[in-house]
């Protein structure tokens, strides 16, 4: 069996591809196909790891869970994670060959063409249809030489082209015209239609920019996706989450918005309970008096650690906490809240730096990266968030390092995918961190964390509820689909895909 495919590509970042190819991996698994999706190469801070201890991009997680099939390493045979802004770390079918600044990678990127045929070729053999998508815009003409992403992609898996435009920043028919008129002549006949995204408003109102549109790009468009509220899983930085926002609920949690910030997507169960406020802050005058403070993952522990001593910010939380006021960390954030972190092999550029001092704990980075499921209770713990005390957890961990403790408790035990149990992570009074992402996703552990919240303000634990995120992503990936069948022509989109390239 040989997959049909159609890939997405876009006319800038966060044109919507990730999300529109959800939408597509869940209509057709809803219509009885077998689907899988498909990026050869991802730029993202947020991750996940597979059932093997295999690293993937966040999107191609999320497509996956619509289209309802086990994420694989295979569906993103190349992910990098940004260390600086020049240099990414590399990772190449699940597992991390390096650190390379930008000149250096693209000139190595060819060499990975067969991982990414192979990868392909190894979903192509077991699926219906494969969902790609593309990166940034395949009108980046400095990049088009030797394109793995994009129209290089396109011809590899002889897939035909969806040309996503967000209208939501404005000049939509220049996007999608001028896009289409920066491509090559061999790569214009791939795109077989366009889409509008984002639109707020009166669709009858664009209808003549579109006849417009269809005639400037000699193919139809597919349809006017609105403004969708659906609440999915972001892949990154430019995340309308990360933009500040008023305080409104009844629980106040700040998160400390990290200049390379990772996985915040470890938040978002939280964000989805009500009347609980999830604030993103990224200067000292912001912080102000929350319920609970989170220092989240990140890819630069020490330079983020830094960031936070410059900016202010470490004194304004130092001064929190030694009012009581909980503090969370996790995984980077963790390995900051301790005494100090020493990086020896020169993971993030070598030294040592002292740690913000709350929690009993020195960590001590090594070349190798302890990528692992896991799933266990939490200890018996004092403090704030004693409530937690047995809670069921369930995540992975992403780190490069070893954190020792020379005091405390370990906060959690768990068992992870081989059948060892640990102990993991350490809490002190007030402060807790904790390597596990998906930390709050069991809603035993999230509804235990706000009703020690609840606890601490002196009112009934029943307040807030938290969500079952399972349940919920389902809920979410369904009105995804619902949006894009009633937006999309899907009988055309069905129609591309048969008769391909």
């Amino acid at each position: 069996m040989t997959a049909k495919s159609i890939m997405i590509q876009g006319t800038m970042s966060d044109a919507g591809k990730s999300i529109i190819a959800a939408g597509l991996c869940r209509v057709f698994a809803q219509d009885g196909y077998k689907v899988a999706p498909f990026k050869s190469q991802n730029m993202a801070l947020n991750s996940s790891i597979t059932k093997e201890g295999l690293e993937m991009g966040r999107a191609q997680v999320v497509q996956a869970e619509a289209a309802g099939i086990e994420p694989e390493a295979a569906m993103n045979p190349i992910l990098l994670k940004p260390t600086t802004d020049v240099g990414s770390q590399v990772i190449v079918r699940g597992k991390p060959i390096g650190t390379m600044n930008a000149r250096d990678y693209f000139a190595f990127k060819n060499s990975l063409v067969p991982d990414i045929l192979d990868a392909y070729h190894n979903l192509e053999s077991r699926f219906d249809i494969i969902v790609i998508e593309g990166a940034g815009s395949p009108a980046e003409v400095n990049l088009q030489d030797d394109d793995i992403v994009n129209m290089g992609m396109a011809k590899m898996a002889k897939a035909p082209v969806l040309l996503a435009g967000d209208i939501d920043r404005g000049g939509v028919f220049a996007q999608l015209v001028g896009t289409m008129m920066l491509l090559r002549d061999d790569e214009r006949p791939l795109v077989k239609g366009s889409v509008v995204n984002k639109f707020r408003g009166d669709v009858s109102i664009l209808e003549p920019g579109l006849a417009i549109l269809e005639e400037k790009m000699g193919v139809p468009v597919v349809g006017v996706l609105p403004y969708l509220n659906v609440d999915i899983d972001d892949e990154d930085s430019m995340s309308s989450r990360l933009k500040s926002r008023a305080y409104h609920g009844i629980v106040d949690i700040a998160v400390i918005r990290l200049p390379k910030i990772s996985n915040f997507t470890d938040f978002t169960a939280l964000e989805a309970a009500t009347d609980v406020d999830i604030r993103y802050v990224g200067n000292a005058r912001g912080l102000g008096q929350p319920d609970l403070i989170i220092l989240p993952g990140t890819k630069s522990t020490l330079a983020d650690l830094k960031w936070l001593r410059t900016s202010g910010l470490e004194a304004a939380i130092l001064k929190c906490a030694s009012k009581g006021t909980p503090v969370f960390g996790i995984c980077g954030g963790y390995q900051m809240l301790g005494m100090q972190i020493s990086d020896p092999h020169g993971v993030e550029g070598g030294g040592e730096l002292r740690g913000m001092g709350l929690l009993p704990t020195r960590t001590v980075f090594s070349p190798e990266k302890r990528t692992i499921r896991s799933s266990g209770k939490v200890l018996d713990v004092g403090g704030p968030l004693a409530r937690m005390s047995g809670s069921a957890v369930d995540g992975y961990e992403i780190h490069m390092g070893t954190t020792t403790l020379e005091g405390g408790t370990p906060l959690l035990e768990v068992s992870d995918a081989d059948g060892n149990t640990l102990v993991d992570g350490c809490c002190s009074d007030n402060v807790y961190g904790s390597y596990l992402h998906g930390f709050f996703d069991n809603p035993q552990a999230s509804q235990a964390l706000l009703s020690s919240l609840l606890a601490t303000k002196g009112l009934d634990d029943s307040a807030v509820t938290a969500v079952d995120m399972a349940t919920y992503k389902e809920q979410q990936y369904d009105l995804l689909a619902e949006g894009i069948r009633n937006h999309l022509n899907m009988d055309t989109i069905y129609r591309i895909i048969e008769e391909g390239v």
